[in-house]
């Protein structure tokens, strides 16, 4: 379809964009005329004109709201990256003397959140108040989804190296623990065989999960088979159903610090095989790095070496620290 400048292509506006992705959020006009300030017409004209432009119907009118079609999923999504893109320049063109500025989307392990977020946050505020941060938390395969994807400027990985689209610095390396109720009297000085582990009954995480990755290929190497009672895609899950006793989990000592603190739940070690992952800094490998997000890198390398130097990272090393540990 022609375009209003003649040369064929389809004209799109950033008024278009923002009606296109606040319909799909909320899934009435009525409720996105309300959110951008506009009367209910000029959102339906909008979307009406974009449907025109395009050629294709965005939206499938339904008992339940405005929902996308196909087509229309698609250019929801292009359209919400497009306008967060507009909003980093902005924000980094933005005249502020002296100051580093812009918008920076970080993606953090769910295991490292109670020991990286608040910190990371109250850092760059009080150094960099001209940074606006984004955390965006999830596991490894998720995050990397995002960052391959462009929604992510850097992100927490694990076991993962170099790859076409990005690169991968090695941060830190750790154990996995077997975690289960007090109950059980497990001891941070006392490793537990994981053979020992694997015959209790187990919440673990879902197949395909890159921590199921690890524990899979260890029981492999015990010899062991797992006893599995329950699955789930969620690390507090985990520790919600081993503190209700429905069993043991197996999980990185990151992701059980406070509770070990607080005395809610018991852990230990795995050994025979030790079991360890490897966590890295990932980021874009193409493109320029605006200095917003070298800036949020580095602090956050320098939060995960402080964590690690005080003991607040459990069974953690460096990279180039000496160890004999089987590694994954």
């Amino acid at each position: 379809m022609p375009s209003a400048d003649g040369t064929g292509g389809v004209t799109v506006d950033v008024r278009q964009l923002k009606a296109l992705v606040t319909v799909a959020e909320v899934g009435s006009v009525t409720r996105a005329a309300e959110l951008l300030h506009l009367v209910q017409p000029a959102v339906t004209r909008q979307i009406r004109t974009l449907e025109e432009e395009l050629g294709v119907l965005l939206f499938e009118r339904t008992r339940q709201g405005m929902r996308p079609t196909d087509a229309g999923s698609i250019m929801v999504d292009r359209a919400r990256r497009a306008l967060n893109e507009l909003e980093r320049a902005r924000a980094e063109v933005r005249p502020h003397p002296g100051a580093v500025t812009g918008i920076v989307t970080v993606g953090l392990l769910e295991s490292t959140t109670g020991l990286l977020a608040e910190a990371l946050v109250t850092a760059v505020a009080r150094d960099h108040p001209g940074i606006e941060l984004r955390l965006m938390t999830a596991y490894s395969g998720h995050l990397q989804q995002w960052l391959d994807d462009g929604d992510l400027d850097l992100s927490l990985l694990y076991n993962l190296d170099n790859t076409p689209s990005l690169n991968a610095r090695p941060l830190v390396r750790e154990r996995l623990w077997a975690v289960a109720p007090v109950s059980a009297g497990l001891r941070s000085d006392r490793p537990v065989p994981f053979a020992e582990a694997a015959d209790r009954p187990l919440v673990m995480p879902v197949s395909g999960h890159a921590l199921r990755a690890l524990i899979d290929a260890a029981a492999s190497r015990a010899g062991a088979e797992l006893r599995i009672a329950v699955q789930t895609n969620s690390m507090p899950v985990q520790k919600q159903l081993v503190l209700a006793g429905h069993g043991w989990t197996v999980l990185p000592g990151v992701g059980i610090a406070q509770d070990l603190t607080s005395g809610t739940l018991s852990a230990a070690p795995l050994t025979d095989p030790d079991v360890w992952r490897s966590v890295v800094l990932a980021t874009p490998r193409y493109g320029r790095t605006p200095p917003a997000v070298e800036v949020v890198a580095h602090e956050l390398v320098r939060q995960i070496h402080s964590a690690v130097a005080h003991g607040r990272w459990l069974s953690a090393q460096l990279p180039g620290a000496d160890s004999t540990a089987e590694t994954e």
